[in-house]
């Protein structure tokens, strides 16, 4: 038997989500029916990220064992040719025995697309959430740096999540309006990936964050609660509160799931502040 790693893309939109469900169907799922036919058995995949319904993924990471030999690029092709064109792999190599792409992860970088103007691009509707307000992009940066570094995130977890430590480390979280780096030079933040989605409307917000894992829907209730300073409800500084009151309820909304996307999976060194 051989270990494999693979990077894949999924447009997440007519997925329950990364994990294989009773009903519906799964990323997991079409790679594991795709495996099977490779194979000639069951093969179970594990990924990096359990990406929820109508969640995007650029360089999710996944493992499993085959009995086949086989090599890397042979791989990648026969796996796309047995999938639906909304899951692509873009790279497979044999990984050390043993291999967990979720608790062997290092940093998990995530992506989450706001379209900021009156009426939101067709080509968008799929990858984008749609909010027709008026942001101060400004502010909103200075509320998310705040969240640099390690800090208690219950205030946003989904509720009924059951982890062993709300505690994360963030070594990046950063909102841009894309107009103000021009081409897509990310102003020199600490980003490692750079988006794959390149649109020079000025309507487009990004929020980018870096940290060494996310509870449920975290990122999604970050963005709500930026909204709620980008559109002057909340001081900036309000996030501070947020975060002390380790309380679901004090936060902003969650924000739908189409506009999130999992950018990549690191492997390399710990991040800084972060326990074992």
């Amino acid at each position: 038997m051989r270990t494999f790693k693979i990077v894949l893309a999924y447009d997440g939109t007519d997925f329950v989500g990364w994990q294989r469900q009773a009903e519906g169907v799964s990323v997991q799922g079409v790679l594991e029916a795709a495996l099977r036919t490779l194979d000639d058995r069951e093969v179970t995949v594990i990924g990096a990220g359990r990406t929820d319904a109508g969640v995007h993924a650029l360089g999710q990471v996944a493992a499993f064992s085959l009995a086949r030999a086989i090599d890397g690029d042979t791989l990648v092709r026969a796996l796309n040719a047995h999938l639906p064109e909304t899951v692509r792999v873009l790279s497979a190599e044999e990984a050390a025995p043993g291999f967990n792409p979720r608790y062997d992860a290092k940093s998990k970088t995530y992506l989450y697309r706001i379209w900021n103007g009156p009426a939101l691009s067709p080509f968008e509707r799929r990858y984008a959430w749609h909010y027709s307000g008026a942001l101060d992009a400004a502010a909103m940066d200075r509320a998310a740096r705040r969240l640099e570094g390690r800090h208690d995130f219950a205030a946003f977890q989904a509720a009924g999540s059951d982890v062993a430590t709300t505690e994360r480390t963030m070594v990046g979280s950063r909102v841009l309006r894309i107009e103000d780096c021009g081409l897509r030079i990310y102003c020199g933040l600490p980003i490692t990936n750079k988006s794959a989605i390149r649109n020079p409307q000025s309507a487009l917000l990004e929020y980018h964050v870096i940290g060494d894992g996310f509870l449920r829907h975290m990122v999604r209730a970050i963005v709500g609660t930026l909204i709620e300073i980008g559109r002057g409800r909340q001081r900036v500084e309000w996030i501070d509160d947020v975060l002390a009151s380790r309380d679901r309820r004090a936060a902003g909304s969650t924000v739908p799931a189409l506009g999130l996307f999992l950018v990549s999976v690191d492997y390399g060194e710990r991040l800084a502040g972060e326990r074992d």
